[in-house]
């Protein structure tokens, strides 16, 4: 698999720099980053993208539970922090896991290899099955993703539009985006999902694919034009 690329922020100068060490030890890591803040972190964000950020929770400004939170499309997320209280609400955002100060660096690696498997089960997933099952209709449907146009969210449903049909089905969007290929498809907006070879052209912050237009988020914009408008 590809080297994960990380981002450490931490608001101790000391923890950045243990980490920072643990990081530059496993082979399968790249740091792209380190920060202060969330701010610092945000910036870094808009300009590359990044698959896991080692987050402290106790920070000034704004709490690392709160950035998560705000974020329209985070990476995942290893939370760091010397406060075992906030493990349950670290948790209840889907992290991979949660380090509690001062971190040892064989709790480190059992984190980090967590993240590993979570990455290459991803991988593995964009090319081996080539569809999902989802309930529609009061019955299981096929849904095979090189048919699918784009993915529109409505809270806890999402209606996946195809070339002729459209299914209604009982889930969320942060869900479908762990189950489509990573490779295949691309957030848009916090209410949609676009099949990037099915983007005929784009204008300003609207994608065009057959009749339909499908929005694009402000702060998505960057990534989702890196990912359809290749070089």
């Amino acid at each position: 698999m590809n080297r994960i690329t990380c981002i450490i922020t931490d608001d101790e100068p000391f923890a950045r720099k243990g980490l920072a060490g643990y990081v530059e030890k496993v082979g399968f890591l790249d740091l792209k980053g380190v920060c202060e803040d969330a701010l610092q972190t945000s910036d870094l964000l808009q300009q590359q993208p990044i698959d896991l950020l080692f987050l402290d929770i106790q920070m000034p400004h704004l709490t690392g539970v709160d950035f998560i939170k705000a974020l329209p499309k985070p990476p995942k997320v290893i939370f760091t922090t010397a406060y075992e209280q906030y493990a349950l609400q670290g948790f209840e955002l889907d992290v991979i896991d949660y380090l509690l100060k001062p971190i040892s660096y064989e709790r480190f690696l059992k984190a980090v290899w967590k993240a590993q498997e979570y990455f290459t089960s991803r991988e593995e997933k964009d090319t081996t099955i080539p569809y999902m099952f989802a309930k529609a209709n009061g019955r299981l449907e096929k849904i095979i993703f090189d048919e699918i146009l784009f993915i529109e969210g409505m809270v806890n449903y999402a209606a996946i539009h195809f070339e002729n049909k459209k299914l209604i089905i009982h889930t969320t969007i942060k869900a479908l985006l762990e189950k489509l290929p990573a490779k295949q498809f691309v957030q848009t907006h916090k209410s949609y999902i676009a099949a990037i070879n099915k983007v005929e052209s784009i204008e300003g912050n609207i994608l065009y694919i057959q009749k339909h237009q499908v929005p694009v988020s402000k702060y998505l914009r960057e990534d989702v034009l890196g990912q359809i408008v290749r070089p």
